[in-house]
């Protein structure tokens, strides 16, 4: 799978913003759907991972989601700010995906760490 184009990254102590173009030629807009095509949450939570696992070094199995909300589409060629949050002590990976002052979605992923 293909992911966005990096456009943009910025380091905090805790997490990091990342600013992505969803590009039209994504394979999960392909499909979802064929008369409107969107970003499926699936794959809003699955870059959210990937992400966090290449530029937080978070590692850990996914066992869960809390706090979820998907509120605007997110749209091909859309550019869009993620930023991530770790918690290590509470194993969460807070995430959001906005763009200027639209909401499209937000939430807590679980991913238990090896003892």
């Amino acid at each position: 799978m293909r992911t966005p184009t990096l456009l943009q990254e910025e380091a905090s102590p805790s997490g990091t913003t990342l600013t992505v173009r969803m590009d039209a030629q994504l394979d999960v807009f392909k499909g979802h759907f064929p008369d409107f095509p969107l970003l499926p949450g699936v794959a809003q939570i699955d870059f959210a991972v990937r992400y966090a696992r290449q530029y937080l070094a978070v590692d850990g199995e996914f066992v869960g989601m809390d706090a979820i909300k998907f509120q605007d589409p997110i749209l091909p060629g859309s550019t869009v700010t993620l930023t991530l949050e770790w918690a290590p002590e509470k194993e969460k990976l807070g995430f959001s995906f906005r763009s200027g002052n639209r909401a499209h979605s937000s939430g807590r992923i679980l991913l238990k760490q090896s003892a």
